[in-house]
C-alpha cells in the first residue's frame, strides 16, 4: 500500500482571500496558514463601511483578535479546532535577494511585500511547500514567475460551472404520444410515464417529444406530479421561446420562493422578472428592482461628476429602460402606462442600487436582484437571509460576464446560488439560452 503523501504546506493568504471570505483561515485542514503584515495594513482600510468588504474585514479583525489573544502573532500559533495547523503574520522582508519582487518588477507596491513575505517564508521552511492564495490573477502570474507556487481560494467554488445551462431544464425524446394527450387534458401526469426511468427534480422544467407531439412541463413537488406549462404573456409581455415560458412560470408559481434566472445578455431575463413582478404587483406591498454597483475602473462612485443621483443614474439606466420598454406598450392616455407612473411616484415600484436596502426588512415584496453574478456567496446570502413573510426573491445574471476583479464565473454568488439550491422545494432555476434583443444582437453573440 501506498503511503500517504505527509509533505505539510504552508498557504501565505493575499487581502482578496481575506476580503472574499474572513474565515478562510480555518479552510485548509492540517496545513499552517500564514497572513503578511502587509495584509493586516491593507484590511485597515477596509474596516469603516457597510459593503460586504468592510464586514469581511471587521469580522477577519475579531477572528484574530480571538485567537491571539494568549499569543503573539510572530510565532506560530494554533488555530482553533480538531485536526487544523498553525496560523503565524509574516514580517515583509526588504533583505535584496536574486527574487526580490520590488527589484524585479521595478515598483513598490503591497503586492510586491506580499510576496516577498512568502520567499522569505520559503527560505526559512525548506521541508515545506509554500504556496500563495489569492483570487488576483494577476499577483498569482507574478508569484509563479519567481519560482514561488501560486493557486487561487478554491473553497466555495463550483466544479461544475460548465454544465450550469443544463440545470433547471430537460429535453425527454421518445415520450408515448398518450402521455402527452393525458398532460394536455388533466394539466398533469405520472412522473413515471413522462420521464420513464429519469429521476425528477424539483421544479425541475422538462420539454417532452413524442413523434407526434411535445409539451413543456415541470415537476411539481406539491403533486409530485409532472405538471403542463402554459406560454402566457405578463403585463403585455410573451414569452418568445420555451425557456422565457419556464422562467415565467417559476417567477408566478407562488410555492417557488426564490429564483435564479441566468443566460447570456439579451436573453430577456430583466424584462421577464420585470414583467412577472408587474403582473403580481397587488400580492405584494412593493417592488424592488435592484443591483450591484461595480465602480468603473476599480474607482469609487465619488469619482464620477455631479449629486449622488447623477452618479448613480449611469448603473440604474439599464433596468429603467427595461420598465420603459415595457410602458410603451400602451399609449400615455391608456391605463396601464399610467398605472406604471403612478406606481413609481409612490415608490410602489423602487429601482435602486442594492446598497441602498441592505439592512431592510424584506416583507411583503416581491425584490429582484439584477447582475447577481457581481456578488459574493456571502452577498447572496445575507439578502436571502433577509426574507420575510410574503417575499420572494429572484436574482437574474451572467455567470460568464464578471465585473467584480476578484470573482470568476466558479466563485460568485449566482453559480453559488444554483449550485446549492438546486432541487429544493422553493427554488428554481432557468437558463435563458436564445438571444431575443435582435437579429443583429444574436450574429454578434454568436461570432464576435
Amino acid at each position: 500500500m501506498a503511503k500517504k503523501n505527509s509533505v505539510k504546506k504552508i498557504f501565505v493568504l493575499d487581502t482578496s482571500v481575506i476580503l472574499f471570505s474572513h474565515d478562510s483561515i480555518m479552510n485548509f485542514a492540517e496545513h499552517d496558514v500564514g497572513i503578511p503584515i502587509t495584509v493586516l495594513e491593507e484590511l485597515d482600510n477596509f474596516k469603516k463601511g457597510n459593503d460586504t468588504l468592510n464586514f469581511e474585514a471587521r469580522e477577519f479583525t475579531r477572528l484574530l483578535d480571538n485567537l491571539a489573544a494568549d499569543h503573539m502573532l510572530q510565532d506560530w500559533i494554533p488555530l482553533n479546532g480538531h485536526g487544523r495547523g498553525r496560523l503565524k503574520v509574516l514580517m515583509y522582508s526588504d533583505t535584496k535577494t536574486d527574487l526580490d519582487a520590488e527589484r524585479i518588477f521595478g515598483e513598490k507596491k503591497n503586492d510586491h511585500k506580499i510576496i516577498n513575505a512568502a520567499l522569505k517564508l520559503q527560505k526559512e521552511e525548506p521541508k515545506k511547500k509554500v504556496i500563495l492564495v489569492s483570487k488576483d490573477i494577476n499577483l498569482r502570474l507574478k508569484a509563479k514567475s519567481l519560482d514561488l507556487s501560486a493557486e487561487d481560494y478554491e473553497t466555495g467554488k463550483i466544479k461544475n460551472v460548465d454544465s450550469m445551462a443544463a440545470l433547471g431544464k430537460s429535453e425527454v425524446n421518445r415520450v408515448a404520444a398518450t402521455t402527452i394527450d393525458e398532460l394536455y387534458k388533466n394539466m398533469e401526469v405520472s412522473a413515471k410515464k413522462a420521464l420513464g426511468k429519469l429521476e425528477p427534480i424539483n421544479n425541475c422544467y422538462y420539454i417532452l417529444k413524442s413523434s407526434k407531439n411535445s409539451a413543456l412541463s415541470f415537476y411539481n413537488p406539491v403533486s409530485e406530479k409532472i405538471a403542463h406549462v402554459e406560454k402566457r404573456s405578463v403585463y403585455g409581455i410573451k414569452p418568445k421561446n420555451a425557456e422565457q415560458a419556464f422562467a415565467i412560470h417559476a417567477m408566478m408559481n407562488p410555492e417557488v420562493k426564490l429564483v435564479a434566472i441566468t443566460g447570456i445578455a439579451g436573453t430577456g431575463k430583466t424584462l421577464m422578472a420585470l414583467a412577472s413582478a408587474l403582473q403580481q404587483r397587488r400580492d405584494f406591498k412593493q417592488i424592488y428592482i435592484a443591483r450591484p454597483i461595480v465602480p468603473l475602473s476599480n474607482k469609487d462612485i465619488g469619482y464620477l461628476p455631479g449629486d449622488i443621483k447623477s452618479k448613480l443614474n449611469p448603473y440604474m439606466e439599464p433596468l429603467w429602460d427595461n420598465l420603459k420598454f415595457i410602458q410603451n406598450q400602451w399609449k400615455e392616455t391608456e391605463k396601464e402606462n399610467k398605472q406604471l407612473t403612478e406606481m413609481v411616484n409612490q415608490e410602489k415600484l423602487l429601482i435602486t442600487p442594492l446598497a441602498y436596502i441592505r439592512g431592510r426588512s424584506l416583507s411583503n415584496i416581491y425584490f429582484i436582484v439584477d447582475e447577481a453574478q457581481n456578488l459574493t456567496p456571502h452577498e447572496v446570502k445575507t439578502i436571502i437571509t433577509r426574507a420575510g413573510e410574503n417575499c420572494k426573491i429572484v436574482f437574474t445574471g451572467d455567470v460568464n460576464q464578471i465585473d467584480t476583479p476578484y470573482l470568476d464565473s466558479q466563485s460568485n454568488g449566482l453559480s453559488y446560488l444554483v449550485d446549492r439550491l438546486q432541487g429544493q422545494s422553493i427554488f428554481a432555476h432557468i437558463t435563458l439560452e436564445k438571444g431575443e434583443r435582435s437579429e443583429l444582437a444574436n450574429i454578434a453573440n454568436e461570432l464576435l
